[in-house]
Protein backbone atom coordinates (compact mmCIF):
# COMPACT_ATOMS: atom_id res chain seq x y z
CA UNK A 1 0.00 0.00 0.00
CA UNK A 2 1.23 3.41 -0.80
CA UNK A 3 -0.06 6.82 0.37
CA UNK A 4 0.12 10.24 -2.00
CA UNK A 5 -1.00 13.92 -0.19
CA UNK A 6 -2.02 16.41 -2.48
CA UNK A 7 -2.63 19.79 -1.68
CA UNK A 8 -5.96 21.50 -2.63
CA UNK A 9 -5.66 24.89 -4.26
CA UNK A 10 -7.30 28.14 -2.58
CA UNK A 11 -10.52 28.41 -3.98
CA UNK A 12 -14.24 30.07 -2.62
CA UNK A 13 -15.83 26.48 -4.12
CA UNK A 14 -13.98 24.72 -1.00
CA UNK A 15 -16.24 25.85 1.15
CA UNK A 16 -18.28 22.90 0.14
CA UNK A 17 -16.05 20.76 0.84
CA UNK A 18 -15.60 22.25 4.51
CA UNK A 19 -19.64 22.25 5.09
CA UNK A 20 -19.64 18.27 3.44
CA UNK A 21 -16.45 17.60 6.38
CA UNK A 22 -18.56 19.54 9.21
CA UNK A 23 -22.01 17.23 8.37
CA UNK A 24 -19.41 14.00 8.63
CA UNK A 25 -18.87 15.60 11.92
CA UNK A 26 -22.64 15.65 12.73
CA UNK A 27 -23.35 12.17 11.50
CA UNK A 28 -20.39 10.99 13.47
CA UNK A 29 -21.54 12.66 16.94
CA UNK A 30 -25.23 11.08 15.76
CA UNK A 31 -23.72 8.00 15.65
CA UNK A 32 -21.89 7.59 19.15
CA UNK A 33 -24.76 8.79 20.81
CA UNK A 34 -26.70 6.09 20.09
CA UNK A 35 -24.01 3.63 20.68
CA UNK A 36 -23.47 5.41 23.76
CA UNK A 37 -27.56 5.11 24.58
CA UNK A 38 -27.32 1.31 23.48
CA UNK A 39 -24.08 0.45 25.51
CA UNK A 40 -26.01 1.84 28.68
CA UNK A 41 -29.39 0.03 28.23
CA UNK A 42 -27.82 -3.14 27.05
CA UNK A 43 -23.57 -3.36 27.88
CA UNK A 44 -22.62 -3.90 24.18
CA UNK A 45 -22.42 -1.43 21.51
CA UNK A 46 -24.89 -1.39 17.98
CA UNK A 47 -24.67 -3.99 14.75
CA UNK A 48 -23.10 -1.65 12.17
CA UNK A 49 -25.57 -3.20 9.47
CA UNK A 50 -28.28 -2.60 11.52
CA UNK A 51 -26.75 1.06 12.08
CA UNK A 52 -26.14 2.11 8.60
CA UNK A 53 -29.86 1.53 7.57
CA UNK A 54 -30.56 3.33 10.25
CA UNK A 55 -28.62 6.44 9.35
CA UNK A 56 -29.90 5.61 5.35
CA UNK A 57 -33.42 6.33 6.93
CA UNK A 58 -32.40 10.02 8.88
CA UNK A 59 -29.95 10.90 5.79
CA UNK A 60 -33.22 10.74 3.31
CA UNK A 61 -34.57 13.49 5.63
CA UNK A 62 -31.61 15.70 6.52
CA UNK A 63 -30.43 18.02 3.48
CA UNK A 64 -27.65 18.36 5.60
CA UNK A 65 -26.79 15.28 5.96
CA UNK A 66 -26.68 14.69 1.88
CA UNK A 67 -23.63 16.32 1.80
CA UNK A 68 -21.68 13.42 3.22
CA UNK A 69 -21.89 10.78 0.23
CA UNK A 70 -22.97 7.21 1.28
CA UNK A 71 -19.74 5.39 0.88
CA UNK A 72 -18.25 8.50 3.12
CA UNK A 73 -20.90 7.75 5.66
CA UNK A 74 -20.39 3.83 5.81
CA UNK A 75 -16.83 4.26 6.37
CA UNK A 76 -17.46 6.57 9.60
CA UNK A 77 -19.59 3.95 11.34
CA UNK A 78 -17.23 1.14 10.14
CA UNK A 79 -14.66 2.77 11.70
CA UNK A 80 -16.71 3.77 14.84
CA UNK A 81 -17.27 -0.34 14.94
CA UNK A 82 -13.52 -0.93 14.57
CA UNK A 83 -12.79 1.56 18.00
CA UNK A 84 -15.91 -0.21 19.89
CA UNK A 85 -14.39 -3.39 18.76
CA UNK A 86 -10.91 -2.40 20.24
CA UNK A 87 -12.51 -1.15 23.44
CA UNK A 88 -14.08 -4.39 23.77
CA UNK A 89 -11.19 -6.23 23.71
CA UNK A 90 -8.65 -3.96 25.71
CA UNK A 91 -10.78 -2.05 28.16
CA UNK A 92 -8.56 -3.71 30.67
CA UNK A 93 -5.61 -2.41 30.01
CA UNK A 94 -6.46 1.07 29.84
CA UNK A 95 -8.32 1.22 26.16
CA UNK A 96 -11.10 3.51 26.21
CA UNK A 97 -14.34 3.87 23.76
CA UNK A 98 -14.84 6.41 20.45
CA UNK A 99 -16.00 9.56 22.10
CA UNK A 100 -17.93 12.74 20.81
CA UNK A 101 -15.64 15.36 18.73
CA UNK A 102 -16.33 19.18 18.00
CA UNK A 103 -17.06 20.38 14.99
CA UNK A 104 -13.59 22.00 15.07
CA UNK A 105 -11.67 19.36 15.51
CA UNK A 106 -13.23 16.74 13.09
CA UNK A 107 -10.68 16.36 10.43
CA UNK A 108 -11.95 14.37 7.41
CA UNK A 109 -14.22 12.10 5.58
CA UNK A 110 -13.04 9.13 3.35
CA UNK A 111 -14.38 7.76 0.01
CA UNK A 112 -13.94 4.38 -1.57
CA UNK A 113 -15.14 3.03 -4.81
CA UNK A 114 -16.88 6.26 -5.98
CA UNK A 115 -17.54 9.95 -5.44
CA UNK A 116 -14.57 11.16 -6.94
CA UNK A 117 -12.69 11.04 -10.49
CA UNK A 118 -9.01 12.40 -11.16
CA UNK A 119 -9.09 14.55 -13.91
CA UNK A 120 -6.71 16.05 -16.74
CA UNK A 121 -5.14 19.02 -15.84
CA UNK A 122 -4.80 18.29 -12.06
CA UNK A 123 -7.78 18.39 -11.95
CA UNK A 124 -10.09 15.85 -8.68
CA UNK A 125 -14.04 15.93 -9.51
CA UNK A 126 -15.88 14.93 -6.08
CA UNK A 127 -19.48 14.77 -5.96
CA UNK A 128 -21.04 17.41 -9.42
CA UNK A 129 -17.75 19.83 -8.65
CA UNK A 130 -14.39 20.01 -9.53
CA UNK A 131 -11.07 20.82 -7.59
CA UNK A 132 -7.49 22.13 -8.52
CA UNK A 133 -4.64 20.67 -6.98
CA UNK A 134 -1.33 20.09 -6.59
CA UNK A 135 -0.35 16.91 -8.35
CA UNK A 136 3.41 16.94 -7.98
CA UNK A 137 3.85 13.22 -9.18
CA UNK A 138 1.45 10.38 -10.97
CA UNK A 139 -0.59 8.29 -8.94
CA UNK A 140 1.06 4.52 -9.22
CA UNK A 141 -1.33 1.40 -8.69
CA UNK A 142 -5.60 1.12 -8.12
CA UNK A 143 -6.55 3.73 -6.17
CA UNK A 144 -8.32 2.05 -2.59
CA UNK A 145 -9.54 4.84 -1.20
CA UNK A 146 -9.44 8.83 -1.15
CA UNK A 147 -9.57 10.94 1.72
CA UNK A 148 -10.48 14.64 2.35
CA UNK A 149 -8.79 16.53 5.15
CA UNK A 150 -7.98 19.60 6.40
CA UNK A 151 -5.49 21.31 8.86
CA UNK A 152 -5.81 23.68 11.84
CA UNK A 153 -5.29 26.05 9.57
CA UNK A 154 -8.21 25.53 7.62
CA UNK A 155 -6.49 23.84 4.44
CA UNK A 156 -7.21 21.09 2.27
CA UNK A 157 -5.52 17.86 1.70
CA UNK A 158 -6.60 14.99 -0.34
CA UNK A 159 -4.38 11.45 0.83
CA UNK A 160 -4.70 9.10 -1.62
CA UNK A 161 -4.53 5.27 -1.04
CA UNK A 162 -3.27 2.92 -3.85
CA UNK A 163 -2.20 -0.94 -3.71
CA UNK A 164 1.09 -0.39 -5.13
CA UNK A 165 4.23 -1.74 -3.30
CA UNK A 166 7.13 0.52 -3.64
CA UNK A 167 10.22 -1.65 -2.49
CA UNK A 168 13.99 -0.22 -3.42
CA UNK A 169 16.53 -2.61 -4.08
CA UNK A 170 19.31 -1.90 -1.48
CA UNK A 171 22.93 -3.60 -1.38
CA UNK A 172 23.14 -5.84 1.88
CA UNK A 173 26.48 -5.53 3.93
CA UNK A 174 25.67 -7.19 6.69
CA UNK A 175 26.01 -5.14 9.40
CA UNK A 176 24.48 -4.71 12.43
CA UNK A 177 24.13 -2.47 15.18
CA UNK A 178 22.61 -1.48 18.82
CA UNK A 179 20.95 1.40 19.43
CA UNK A 180 20.19 3.13 23.27
CA UNK A 181 18.01 6.04 23.33
CA UNK A 182 18.88 8.58 25.76
CA UNK A 183 17.95 11.98 26.99
CA UNK A 184 21.18 14.13 26.51
CA UNK A 185 21.96 11.85 22.91
CA UNK A 186 19.14 10.93 21.32
CA UNK A 187 20.95 7.71 19.79
CA UNK A 188 23.83 6.00 21.13
CA UNK A 189 25.37 2.97 18.75
CA UNK A 190 27.20 -0.19 19.19
CA UNK A 191 30.27 0.76 17.45
CA UNK A 192 31.05 4.44 19.28
CA UNK A 193 29.05 6.86 17.24
CA UNK A 194 26.55 9.49 18.79
CA UNK A 195 23.45 11.33 17.36
CA UNK A 196 22.53 14.39 19.15
CA UNK A 197 18.68 15.95 19.07
CA UNK A 198 18.44 19.12 17.75
CA UNK A 199 15.16 19.67 20.05
CA UNK A 200 12.96 21.49 17.98
CA UNK A 201 10.73 21.87 20.17
CA UNK A 202 12.79 23.59 22.88
CA UNK A 203 14.68 26.00 19.88
CA UNK A 204 11.19 27.40 19.36
CA UNK A 205 9.64 27.30 22.70
CA UNK A 206 10.80 31.50 22.86
CA UNK A 207 8.78 32.19 19.68
CA UNK A 208 5.64 29.84 21.17
CA UNK A 209 5.38 31.63 24.00
CA UNK A 210 5.06 34.58 21.90
CA UNK A 211 2.69 33.19 19.99
CA UNK A 212 0.66 32.07 22.21
CA UNK A 213 0.16 35.16 24.57
CA UNK A 214 -0.71 37.00 21.72
CA UNK A 215 -3.74 34.79 21.69
CA UNK A 216 -4.82 34.60 25.18
CA UNK A 217 -4.85 37.88 25.25
CA UNK A 218 -7.76 38.46 22.21
CA UNK A 219 -11.00 38.84 22.53
CA UNK A 220 -12.81 35.28 22.28
CA UNK A 221 -15.08 34.90 18.91
CA UNK A 222 -12.69 37.88 17.53
CA UNK A 223 -11.23 37.86 14.29
CA UNK A 224 -7.56 38.74 15.68
CA UNK A 225 -7.90 35.81 17.92
CA UNK A 226 -8.80 33.86 14.91
CA UNK A 227 -5.47 35.30 13.21
CA UNK A 228 -3.59 34.73 16.34
CA UNK A 229 -4.62 31.32 16.85
CA UNK A 230 -3.43 30.21 12.93
CA UNK A 231 0.04 31.87 13.75
CA UNK A 232 0.13 29.44 17.37
CA UNK A 233 -0.54 27.19 14.41
CA UNK A 234 1.83 27.80 12.27
CA UNK A 235 4.66 27.95 14.77
CA UNK A 236 3.63 24.09 16.28
CA UNK A 237 3.59 23.10 12.39
CA UNK A 238 6.81 24.52 11.99
CA UNK A 239 8.27 22.55 14.66
CA UNK A 240 7.11 18.87 13.69
CA UNK A 241 7.61 19.58 9.74
CA UNK A 242 11.20 19.97 11.24
CA UNK A 243 11.44 17.48 13.22
CA UNK A 244 9.74 15.10 11.27
CA UNK A 245 12.22 15.56 7.99
CA UNK A 246 15.06 15.38 10.38
CA UNK A 247 13.78 11.75 11.20
CA UNK A 248 13.29 10.63 7.74
CA UNK A 249 17.14 11.73 6.74
CA UNK A 250 18.50 10.17 9.89
CA UNK A 251 16.21 6.82 9.00
CA UNK A 252 17.48 6.55 5.36
CA UNK A 253 21.48 7.12 6.64
CA UNK A 254 20.76 4.42 9.55
CA UNK A 255 19.36 2.43 7.11
CA UNK A 256 22.78 2.70 4.33
CA UNK A 257 24.97 1.94 6.99
CA UNK A 258 23.64 -1.06 8.84
CA UNK A 259 21.16 -3.81 7.41
CA UNK A 260 20.25 -4.91 11.14
CA UNK A 261 18.84 -2.63 13.87
CA UNK A 262 18.51 -3.38 17.25
CA UNK A 263 16.29 -1.20 19.69
CA UNK A 264 15.13 -1.70 23.67
CA UNK A 265 11.27 -1.59 23.95
CA UNK A 266 10.69 1.39 25.38
CA UNK A 267 8.13 2.58 28.77
CA UNK A 268 7.19 5.73 26.77
CA UNK A 269 4.37 6.54 29.14
CA UNK A 270 6.45 6.14 31.83
CA UNK A 271 8.92 8.22 30.34
CA UNK A 272 6.59 10.85 29.80
CA UNK A 273 5.26 10.97 33.31
CA UNK A 274 9.12 11.28 34.33
CA UNK A 275 10.37 13.97 32.06
CA UNK A 276 7.55 15.20 30.47
CA UNK A 277 8.30 17.67 27.36
CA UNK A 278 11.49 16.30 26.93
CA UNK A 279 9.86 12.87 25.81
CA UNK A 280 7.74 14.82 23.68
CA UNK A 281 10.29 16.77 21.84
CA UNK A 282 12.45 13.92 21.35
CA UNK A 283 9.73 12.28 20.39
CA UNK A 284 11.30 8.38 20.09
CA UNK A 285 7.95 6.56 18.83
CA UNK A 286 7.73 8.97 15.84
CA UNK A 287 10.93 7.97 14.78
CA UNK A 288 10.85 4.09 15.16
CA UNK A 289 7.31 4.19 12.90
CA UNK A 290 9.67 5.90 10.91
CA UNK A 291 12.12 3.68 10.75
CA UNK A 292 10.15 0.54 10.34
CA UNK A 293 8.85 2.15 7.16
CA UNK A 294 11.71 2.72 5.62
CA UNK A 295 13.71 -0.24 6.54
CA UNK A 296 10.70 -2.67 5.47
CA UNK A 297 10.74 -0.67 1.89
CA UNK A 298 14.79 -1.35 1.53
CA UNK A 299 14.73 -4.66 3.14
CA UNK A 300 16.22 -4.16 6.61
CA UNK A 301 15.87 -5.37 9.51
CA UNK A 302 14.89 -3.97 12.80
CA UNK A 303 14.18 -5.41 16.00
CA UNK A 304 13.26 -4.69 19.68
CA UNK A 305 14.75 -7.12 23.01
CA UNK A 306 12.86 -7.30 25.55
CA UNK A 307 12.14 -4.12 28.40
CA UNK A 308 13.01 -5.70 31.17
CA UNK A 309 16.24 -7.13 29.73
CA UNK A 310 19.24 -5.36 32.07
CA UNK A 311 21.19 -3.77 29.17
CA UNK A 312 22.53 -0.93 31.20
CA UNK A 313 23.78 -2.58 34.31
CA UNK A 314 25.05 -6.20 32.16
CA UNK A 315 28.97 -5.51 31.73
CA UNK A 316 29.34 -5.57 28.16
CA UNK A 317 32.64 -7.49 28.76
CA UNK A 318 32.21 -10.50 31.13
CA UNK A 319 28.30 -10.11 31.35
CA UNK A 320 28.36 -9.45 35.01
CA UNK A 321 25.01 -7.59 36.67
CA UNK A 322 25.34 -4.89 39.08
CA UNK A 323 23.14 -4.56 41.80
CA UNK A 324 22.04 -0.27 41.01
CA UNK A 325 22.98 1.72 38.66
CA UNK A 326 21.14 5.69 39.58
CA UNK A 327 20.05 7.51 36.73
CA UNK A 328 22.92 10.66 37.08
CA UNK A 329 25.67 7.53 37.40
CA UNK A 330 26.62 7.53 33.15
CA UNK A 331 29.63 5.99 33.91
CA UNK A 332 30.48 2.82 36.21
CA UNK A 333 33.34 0.69 36.60
CA UNK A 334 32.71 -3.23 36.55
CA UNK A 335 33.60 -4.92 39.72
CA UNK A 336 34.90 -8.31 38.34
CA UNK A 337 36.72 -7.38 35.50
CA UNK A 338 37.39 -3.82 36.44
CA UNK A 339 36.01 -2.01 32.75
CA UNK A 340 35.22 1.31 32.60
CA UNK A 341 31.64 1.60 31.04
CA UNK A 342 29.77 4.89 29.85
CA UNK A 343 26.15 3.91 30.64
CA UNK A 344 24.99 4.25 27.03
CA UNK A 345 27.52 2.87 25.04
CA UNK A 346 28.14 -0.18 27.36
CA UNK A 347 23.99 -0.30 26.79
CA UNK A 348 23.98 0.31 23.20
CA UNK A 349 26.70 -2.95 22.59
CA UNK A 350 24.20 -5.53 24.96
CA UNK A 351 21.40 -4.54 22.97
CA UNK A 352 23.31 -5.23 19.84
CA UNK A 353 24.33 -8.76 21.22
CA UNK A 354 21.10 -9.62 22.34
CA UNK A 355 19.09 -8.77 19.27
CA UNK A 356 21.46 -10.58 17.31
CA UNK A 357 20.63 -13.65 18.62
CA UNK A 358 17.59 -13.95 17.37
CA UNK A 359 19.58 -14.55 13.94
CA UNK A 360 21.72 -17.13 15.59
CA UNK A 361 24.87 -14.31 15.98
CA UNK A 362 24.71 -14.67 19.66
CA UNK A 363 23.47 -16.43 22.81
CA UNK A 364 20.20 -14.29 24.36
CA UNK A 365 16.67 -14.67 22.78
CA UNK A 366 14.72 -11.76 21.60
CA UNK A 367 11.44 -10.54 23.11
CA UNK A 368 9.88 -9.04 19.52
CA UNK A 369 10.55 -8.28 16.36
CA UNK A 370 8.91 -5.77 14.81
CA UNK A 371 9.43 -6.23 10.69
CA UNK A 372 12.04 -8.80 9.36
CA UNK A 373 13.19 -8.66 6.09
Amino acid sequence: MKTYQFKLYQHKRNKHLHRAINAASSIYNHCIALHKRYYRLFGKHLNKNKLMKHIAKLRKKNEYWLLVGSQATQDIIQRIDRAYDLFFKHHKKGVRPPNFKKRIKYKSFTLKQAGYKFLDDNQLKIGKRIYKIWKSREIKGKIKTVTIKRNPLGELFIFVVTDFVDRQVSTMSGKSAGFDFGLKVFLSCSDNTEVKSPLFLKQSLKELKIASRNHSTKKKRSNNREKARKNLVRVHEKVVNRRTDWFWKLAHELTERFDYLYFETLNLRGMQRLWGRKIGDLAMQQFLNILEFVAEKKGKFVGYIDRWYPSTKTCSECNFVIDKLGLAERYWVCPSCNTKHGRDSNSSINILRVGASTLRLGDVSLSQTAISA
